[in-house]
């Protein structure tokens, strides 16, 4: 009788780990399948991935030469800009101080020129006023 109970449970645990081990080829099988698959998708995208890391790679080289080029630029336009200003800074300078003392000396003389218009009942308020020179003076 015992013999018979050690068989049975020698067949209930035999069949039990038959049964563990089913569904454990079962589960190598679907991970094989699903790393066979992440595999077949990722090596796509890895060249993908590696034709844009290229493709960005030679973008960066080109702006890197506008880069250069725009400091380039930037640094002819400095140049330029400070040879201007001493060729012509100077000169303009004088000539527009020249300008503004001709218009001052030409106002000076429209002020102090003696008004020759009289108006009924009322003089020029030059008139009434005197002149710079003699203000002061009398």
């Amino acid at each position: 009788m015992a013999g018979i109970l050690v068989a049975v449970f020698w067949a209930i645990l035999v069949s039990f780990i038959a049964l563990v081990l089913v569904r454990l080829a079962q589960t190598l099988k679907a991970a094989t399948r699903l790393v066979a698959e992440v595999t077949e998708q990722a090596v796509p995208l890895l060249a993908d991935a590696s034709a844009t890391v290229r493709s960005a790679n030679t973008q960066l080289a080109r702006v890197d030469s506008i880069a250069a080029d725009v400091q380039e630029v930037t640094a002819n336009a400095s140049a330029l800009s400070s040879t201007v200003s001493s060729a012509f800074g100077g000169p303009l300078v004088k000539v527009a101080a020249f300008g503004y003392g001709v218009r001052r000396a030409m106002g000076r003389r429209d002020r102090d020129a003696p008004q020759s218009t009289v108006f009924v009942g009322k003089s020029l308020p030059s008139a009434r006023r005197g002149s710079r020179r003699t203000r002061g003076k009398g």
